[in-house]
């Protein structure tokens, strides 16, 4: 006898879904509305930015901030075009180095069998616990030691590590069944062929979560810049809106204005990666080929 019960994925909208839509839209709007306020807030007049009660949709939008932003930026030695090189050359850098480690680090501590492989595992969960501030001063001198300092060098080797990406990524190579590495063994296949053409295409969801936020981390990251380089040519473009903001908001009120358009700059790529990697971060390891 056939089920006639309710499919779990229904073409069709069915009465049935309106008790999902009640539990999932305001979930939707509380992380939703932050999103789009910030967007609008950007194109506020001065008029809008200042008005009591607050308006969260933007009745005369310009870009008025933009332009102020851009003129402000001029007022310094070093143009805005060369903060966003750093800032876009720094970020790659870090993500691909951070990505391509975490996932080297994984499958060696998930699949291959070494001494010192759990204690390797350990050291890592515990430097989860440490927030950046706890290793500020050694992280410092480290880099110093090394002669990093005023150089590109210093804004990406201290952000390459990252303990939860490496964490996540080993739970997902975990579940890579061992019958498929014996396998490829088998099949005359080496350590760098399993890890590219088995182990990669079946934990991209998380790398596509760690790619997020290793991003994260680095695009908006003010502590390199401030703490590692004296040089405002190689300085990251966090650092740069983050100290014209603080100095034209206390010093004009049109600076609110600056503000607000420097946050939109920042927080659009963050939006737009998410948008391009949603997929990959959602699925789960048995969509990704895995049974």
């Amino acid at each position: 006898m056939a089920y006639k019960g309710h499919r779990m994925n229904p073409d069709k909208f069915e009465k049935s879904q309106i008790k999902i839509y009640l539990l999932v839209l305001p979930m939707v709007l509380l992380c939703g509305l932050p999103i789009i306020f910030i967007i609008f807030h950007a194109f506020k007049p001065m008029e809008e930015l200042f008005a009591f009660p607050p308006k969260f949709i933007t009745l005369h939008p310009t870009l008025d901030n933009f332009a102020k932003l851009i003129k402000a930026s001029r007022t310094g030695s070093i143009p805005l075009s060369k903060y966003f090189f750093n800032s876009i050359f720094v970020t790659v850098a870090v993500v691909f180095g951070s990505l391509l480690f975490s996932t080297m680090a994984a499958y060696a501590l998930s699949k291959i069998k070494f001494k010192g492989a759990k204690v390797m595992m350990q050291i890592n969960q515990i430097a989860l616990m440490f927030v950046s501030v706890a290793v500020m001063i050694p992280r410092y001198l480290v880099v110093n030691k090394l002669g990093m300092i005023d150089t590109y060098w210093a804004e990406i080797l201290p952000l390459i590590a990252l303990p939860v990406g490496l964490f996540l990524i080993k739970q997902f190579v975990d579940q890579v069944p061992d019958s498929l590495i014996e396998a490829a063994y088998m099949d005359g296949a080496k350590e760098w062929q399993i890890y590219l053409k088995v182990i990669l295409p079946l934990i991209k969801p998380a790398i596509a979560t760690a790619a997020i936020l290793v991003f994260q981390q680095v695009w908006n990251n003010l502590e390199t810049s401030n703490y590692y380089v004296n040089d405002d040519s190689i300085k990251a473009l966090a650092f740069y809106m983050n100290t014209l903001t603080s100095t034209t908001t206390t010093n004009t009120v049109a600076g609110q204005g600056i503000a607000a358009a420097a946050s939109l700059i920042m927080f659009l790529p963050n939006l737009i990666l998410f948008c391009i990697l949603q997929k990959n971060v959602m699925n789960t390891m048995a969509h990704s080929g895995i049974k």
